[in-house]
């Protein structure tokens, strides 16, 4: 996983703000890219320090290079963002990109290209991409901001890296015991009158399917118990019928 982040370069043509290569950087930094490149611009402007909140070290080691082919002349494949599809390049979705820079192998450096804030990558920078992708998008904006396109593309590789989140919290008890606690519930609401031969198939279904979905620990079935024991002793049973639960 970070073998993967380690060999993607992100791959910025003609930057002009610099506040935007800064929050570039800070982006870098919270989905843990680090190789950070600049096309057309012969120094980096200081003021870039002042939105690269604890990514200053990015900065530090980005490299200016003349032009996009220098930039990512040592990689083996370039995927460019572009804010709308281009009748001349095929264009991917987001989430095809994505897939497809997952399948490298981590031996092999990836580029991602991103454009000038004003006019995008240009055809003769779109040549030195082997594949071009879209951002989605809602309503009539017609692009993203620099770094919030550079944001979005590396956290969707980032969070496809990312192995599902463990599940925490105390240990379910085994099945055979969820179903007893199941059991003394419907014995106890049976006593109180509330389940009768009238319901008693309706009702039964109906706390399985409540409690039966829970991940049921220790806790929640002396909870469970507690609140039935205490909560149907004190119910009063109405005359008439009223308790009835029906389908």
């Amino acid at each position: 996983m970070l073998e993967r982040r380690a060999a993607v370069a992100v791959i910025l043509a003609r930057p002009e703000n610099p506040e935007n290569i800064g929050l570039v950087a800070r982006a870098m930094k919270n989905t843990g890219f680090a190789d950070l490149r600049l096309a057309g611009l012969p120094r980096l402007s200081p003021r870039a320090r002042k939105t690269a909140v604890h990514a200053e070290e990015i900065l530090g080691r980005a490299r200016c290079f003349p032009d996009v082919a220098s930039a990512a002349a040592d990689c083996g494949f370039v995927f460019a963002a572009t804010a709308k599809p281009r009748a001349q390049f095929p264009c991917l979705p987001m989430a095809e990109a994505v897939a497809s820079m997952r399948r490298f192998p981590p031996a092999v450096r990836l580029g991602l290209l991103f454009g000038n804030e004003r006019t995008g990558l240009l055809t003769d920078e779109l040549l030195h991409a082997n594949a071009v992708f879209t951002i989605p998008q809602a309503g009539r904006q017609p692009s993203y901001n620099l770094a919030a396109a550079v944001l979005l593309t590396l956290f969707a590789l980032y969070a496809a890296e990312m192995p599902p989140s463990p599940v925490v919290g105390e240990r379910p008890i085994p099945r055979r015991e969820q179903e007893a606690t199941i059991r003394l519930i419907l014995e106890k609401l049976a006593a109180k009158g509330f389940i009768h031969g009238r319901n008693r198939r309706h009702v039964t279904v109906m706390i399985h399917e409540l409690f039966g979905r829970l991940a049921m620990t220790d806790k929640d079935r002396r909870l469970l118990l507690a609140v039935f024991t205490k909560g149907v002793e004190a119910a009063t049973i109405p005359d008439k019928g009223a308790n009835d639960v029906r389908p």
